[in-house]
């Protein structure tokens, strides 16, 4: 479950967000100035934060500052003040995203999602990863089941690498082609499925990660 920190004095916009949040299954903590949520952020981690500008103690733009001295957490700025310089100082103190208020709670949560996955993929991508006996070594392009090294195809190795970072995101079969082939590849659908079942076989036991999603397409599943 991932964790959202909301930082904002107006409790009624702190309520609408954590509503939302945990909604869509997000564990959602409140702070109703940035000096609290910095206190919080010194013995908690999260996966992201939703960061008001003016707060008493502290303003947002500080808070940001100060977290990011000690963990580098996704910060979507959430103010009032809509001007480009606010906007522009934002994006060079670190944060990933700056909504505008009034605000749809859907589109944050929308934004939200964007920003977790990139996180998440972004962490991925230089280091490896297991799934139980399953290991992924992004960097070193190599993966394992059971300590043995596998051998597979080029597109084999694309396919597990984009769900993996992917991980329990549906995934079209139209998606899959246009990521790993391209959008210029003339062959079809099929050649999804037909890699799917490669790649299945090449993960042995641990071929049941990859989901059938009848209609749709593939997923990679996996709870921690």
């Amino acid at each position: 479950m991932y964790k959202i920190l909301v930082v904002d004095d107006e409790e009624k916009i702190r309520e609408v967000i954590k509503e939302y949040g945990e909604f869509e299954g997000y564990s959602v903590t409140e702070a109703s100035d940035g000096m609290e949520a910095v206190n919080i952020c010194r013995t908690e981690d999260f996966d992201i934060i939703i960061m008001d500008i003016m707060m008493p103690k502290l303003d947002g733009y500080s808070a940001v500052k100060e977290i990011k001295k000690s963990k580098d957490i996704p910060v979507l700025m959430l103010s009032a003040r809509g001007e480009e310089y606010d906007k522009l100082f934002g994006f060079e103190i670190g944060i990933d995203d700056y909504v505008v208020k009034p605000f749809s709670p859907k589109e944050v949560m929308a934004r939200i999602k964007v920003i977790i996955n990139r996180s998440k993929a972004k962490e991925m991508t230089n280091k490896k990863v297991s799934f139980k006996g399953l290991v992924i070594d992004f960097e070193g392009r190599n993966v394992y089941v059971d300590n043995k090294k596998v051998d597979m195809t080029p597109k084999e190795y694309e396919l597990l690498f984009y769900m993996v970072r992917n991980k329990n995101i549906a995934l079209t079969r139209e998606k899959l082609l246009n990521e790993i082939w391209g959008y210029d590849f003339f062959g079809d659908e099929r050649t999804v499925d037909t890699h799917i079942k490669m790649l299945r076989n090449s993960l042995g036991k641990y071929r049941d990660f990859i989901v059938t999603l009848r209609g749709l397409g593939y997923k990679f599943e996996y709870e921690e």
